[in-house]
C-alpha cells in the first residue's frame, strides 16, 4: 500500500477485506497470535485482570472450538447488571488486548465473547461437559496468580455465581419482638472443586464463611461482609 495502490485494488488482488487492510495500514500489522500467548512464549500476562477473568470463567464461562483451531471464550452476563458486563469485557481486553471483544445478545443475558487459538492455554480447566462433572484444579502458575490477587479472583466468582442479599431475623428485646436486617453474601456452584477454590480464596483474605448447603456458601459475619464489600459489593 506504500506504493500508492488503492485499498480496493490490494483487496481484490490479495483476497483480504478492505477493513483489515485499513487497520494494518493505520495501526501496523499485528504479530501472529502464537507470538502473543503468555503460556507459549515469554509474553507477560496481566495477572490482576487474569485473576478476575479466571473467577468469571469458573463461574459463568466456557470455551468452544471453532474452525482452524480457534476457540471462543464466552462469559455469560445477566442483562440486569450492565456494570458487570462492562467489567467482563474489560478483563478479557486486558488479558488479550490485541483482538476485539464482542457482546452478543441472548435471551436474558449478554455473552461477552473473544476469539483466540490460545484460550485453552490460559484455561487448562477446559474440557467436555459441565464443570461440575469433571475435575477442576488450578495449575501451579494459576495458583500463584490467585495468591497475588485473591480479591479479584473472589470478585469474579461472586460476580458470576454470587449475590449480596438482605437477610432478617427477630429478637426479643425488653419483652418486644424486634426485626433486624443484615447483609449477607451467598455463593452457589454445583462443582465441589470450584466451591473449594472459593473457600481457599476467602481464607487468603481472612473472610469467614460457612456452608448452609453442599452447593452454597454464606458470608454473614459483619467483618466478613465488610471485607467482601471492599472486593465485590452489590451487583449493578
Amino acid at each position: 500500500m506504500g506504493s500508492g495502490e488503492s485499498l480496493s485494488s490490494v483487496s481484490r488482488r490479495l483476497g483480504i477485506s478492505r477493513a483489515a487492510l485499513r487497520e494494518w495500514r493505520d495501526r501496523g500489522a499485528r504479530e501472529s497470535p502464537a507470538g502473543r500467548c503468555p503460556r507459549c512464549t515469554d509474553e507477560p500476562l496481566e495477572a490482576s485482570a487474569y485473576s478476575h477473568l479466571l473467577g468469571l470463567y469458573l463461574g459463568d464461562g466456557c470455551l468452544s472450538k471453532h474452525k482452524r483451531d480457534v476457540y471462543a471464550l464466552r462469559i455469560a452476563c445477566d442483562d440486569a447488571y450492565p456494570r458487570l458486563i462492562d467489567e467482563a469485557a474489560a478483563a478479557i481486553a486486558d488479558v488479550h488486548p490485541s483482538r476485539p471483544v464482542h457482546r452478543v445478545q441472548a435471551v436474558g443475558y449478554t455473552a461477552v465473547l473473544s476469539y483466540w487459538k490460545h484460550w485453552p492455554c490460559l484455561f487448562p480447566q477446559h474440557g467436555p461437559g459441565p464443570k461440575h462433572r469433571r475435575s477442576i484444579e488450578l495449575a501451579e502458575w494459576q495458583r500463584e496468580i490467585v495468591l497475588q490477587h485473591p480479591g479479584l479472583f473472589v470478585r469474579g466468582l461472586f460476580n458470576s455465581d454470587g449475590c449480596r442479599v438482605a437477610n432478617w431475623t427477630t429478637r426479643v428485646v425488653g419483652g418486644e419482638v424486634k426485626r433486624y436486617v443484615y447483609p449477607r453474601y451467598l455463593f452457589s456452584n454445583e462443582s465441589a472443586d470450584i466451591m473449594r477454590l472459593c473457600q481457599w480464596a476467602l481464607g487468603l483474605l481472612g473472610i469467614p464463611w460457612r456452608m448452609p448447603r453442599p452447593n452454597a456458601l454464606s458470608v454473614a459475619r459483619r467483618d466478613g461482609v465488610a471485607k467482601l464489600d471492599d472486593f465485590v459489593g452489590p451487583k449493578s
